[in-house]
């Protein structure tokens, strides 16, 4: 059975932290931040809360060191020391809301047209619940706008069917309404058994005499 003190030691070593050079007061720091960790969970906003507090609490850790621990990149840590509590909590609010961090990439444009052509009656929540359980990025409704917006997947068409249907019932005429009647269609000649068909005049021929009548003038000759 793996004791809490193994598994303490174990998440140190993780980090290469030394524990035989740490002093009473980081032994008891870490302590207490590993079993902040326990309760708490490995979440954004933990994270984000107990970075933040390490890296001001005055531990003489190396920043290197503190990153490794909470699972941090080491440029992302030391932009964070320079932060102020307020300005850290704002940050991690806007990382979730996906402002300016976490935006939406390029490469998320075709899953989320397949998502809206699969779903053409999915509102902004849906989309934004898509895109959670998919990349695990919270966006806003204002970010996820302006990428709809952008690639053109503000004007995605419903999918309603746009096919006509058939009366089943002939329509009914209102009273007083006027009435076209066509003509009958002409009724096309029998030609008797063994009569030859006749021959069709060649096309664009006139169907006027092509030779002029006699004038005046050759009459009297």
């Amino acid at each position: 059975m793996v004791t809490r003190t193994d598994a303490l030691a174990d998440w140190l070593a993780q980090a290469r932290i030394p524990v035989d050079r740490l002093t009473p007061e980081q032994r008891g720091v870490l302590h207490c931040v590993f079993h902040f960790r326990q309760q708490c969970g490995h979440d954004y906003y933990s994270t984000r809360i107990l970075s933040h507090f390490l890296l001001h609490c005055d531990c003489r850790l190396k920043v290197a060191q503190l990153a490794r621990l909470v699972g941090l990149d080491r440029t992302t840590a030391s932009r964070q020391q320079g932060l102020s509590s307020k300005e850290a909590i704002q940050a991690a609010h806007h990382r979730m809301d996906g402002r300016p961090y976490g935006k939406l990439l390029a490469r998320s444009a075709g899953p989320i047209a397949q998502f809206l052509f699969a779903h053409p009656k999915a509102s902004r929540a849906d989309v934004i619940a898509f895109i959670d359980r998919t990349w695990e990025v919270r966006v806003s409704r204002i970010a996820l706008y302006h990428f709809l917006k952008k690639y053109g997947l503000d004007q995605v068409p419903a999918g309603a069917d746009t096919t006509t249907a058939i009366p089943t019932e002939p329509a009914t005429l209102p009273s007083g309404a006027p009435v076209l009647v066509l003509p009958p269609p002409q009724a096309i000649p029998e030609i008797p058994a063994g009569r030859p068909l006749p021959t069709p005049a060649p096309p664009f021929s006139p169907r006027t005499r092509s030779t002029p009548a006699p004038s005046s003038s050759s009459r009297r000759r």
